[in-house]
């Protein structure tokens, strides 16, 4: 089975286009959980044992697991959701960008040590740092394209005057991770919700490919605008929120909360699909 397979089974399943996102901050943390490693580990899997019949996919951000030496709690935090959501695939948001023997590395960490269905890819550094990661069949790798954050203007929306049609970068990132980078189907990409318009031109270059699009809640995104820009038929769309939904309780109520939270999030966004 593909990893677009696994999204598209999990999106029928669960009847969604949620991504719950994990970033786990301690001193955010309610009322009984402990702030150190363990707590970490005990806050993310109450959050994903309150949502895991509402998510197309889960997606744990790396540091800040790493920061706090969580990083064998990750490793169990992942064993366990292979137990109580097996069909709901595990998105290693690690954003690695890196070359050679290094990119081998990092993929055996995505893979084999976390054992992750997806990772985060920064493509600046070329083709030659996302193809380590295809050689794991059946794998992800979603490379940014036009990221959420202000800053991303910097270059994404920058023109290629040496590229045929003097493309914006993003679109390039995008032109080449539907056609000649994609070799074995296993390629996505990261659109941010902040920008409906990129996602409705990033659509249009890679009609297929699945769409990783953080920054609705928080962030400002809006559900909405983000699935009319960005879903179609053949081409699934992976809608991360984190903080809205991991801190939605203070109490020690806050993985109900947090289910509350992601029901309303799933059900925005179902409303928004296209008839």
């Amino acid at each position: 089975m593909t990893f677009l397979d696994q999204l598209r089974e999990a999106e029928t399943l669960n009847q969604s286009m949620l991504c719950v996102g994990l970033d786990p901050e301690p001193s955010r943390f309610p009322t009984g959980i402990t702030r150190d490693a363990e707590g970490i580990h005990d806050f993310c899997l109450k959050i994903v044992e309150a949502t895991a019949d509402l998510a197309i996919a889960f997606k744990p951000q790396i540091a800040y697991f790493a920061a706090h030496r969580a990083e064998p709690q990750l490793e169990r935090l992942i064993a366990r959701m292979r137990e109580i959501a097996p069909k709901v695939p595990v998105i290693l948001d690690a954003k690695r960008g890196d070359i050679g023997s290094t990119a081998e590395q990092y993929a055996k960490e995505a893979f084999e040590r976390f054992g992750a269905d997806a990772v985060t890819l920064s493509p600046f550094m070329g083709f030659d740092s996302v193809e380590p990661y295809l050689k794991y069949q059946g794998k992800g790798a979603f490379l940014l394209c036009r990221t959420s954050n202000p800053g991303g203007d910097d270059l994404q929306n920058q023109r290629l005057a040496s590229v045929e049609g003097q493309p914006l970068l993003y679109e390039h990132v995008a032109r080449l991770a539907q056609g000649p980078w994609n070799l074995n189907g296993q390629l996505g990409l990261v659109v941010g919700a902040t920008y409906p318009q990129e996602i409705e031109r990033v659509r249009a270059l890679a009609p297929t490919l699945p769409l990783l699009i953080p920054g609705v809640g928080a962030q400002g995104g809006d559900a909405a605008a983000t699935v009319q820009a960005g879903w179609r038929p053949d081409g699934p769309i992976v809608v991360n929120s984190s903080r809205s939904i991991l801190y939605a309780g203070k109490g020690s109520d806050f993985a109900d909360a947090a289910r509350a939270a992601a029901l309303a999030t799933r059900e925005a966004l179902n409303a928004a699909r296209p008839a």
